[in-house]
């Protein structure tokens, strides 16, 4: 449906913030400013970015 426009690093990145952000909403240090992880998360696991689309950048290495 998306084309895929965030790279190998970038999606590890943003799981990894996601779920730290998350964690920390459900531990009630960061409430109601860590359910905002929910949107790196989602990207990173779809690997597609809608700001991305939008300013035309991408991530991902070039296919030959």
């Amino acid at each position: 449906m998306f084309k895929t426009n965030v790279g190998g690093i970038d999606r590890v990145l943003r799981i990894i913030l996601g779920v730290v952000l998350i964690a920390l909403a459900v531990s009630g240090k960061l409430v109601p400013w860590g359910w905002i992880g929910v949107v790196p998360l989602l990207t990173g696991l779809f690997g597609t970015c809608p700001l991305y689309s939008l300013i035309g950048l991408s991530t991902c290495p070039l296919k030959k």
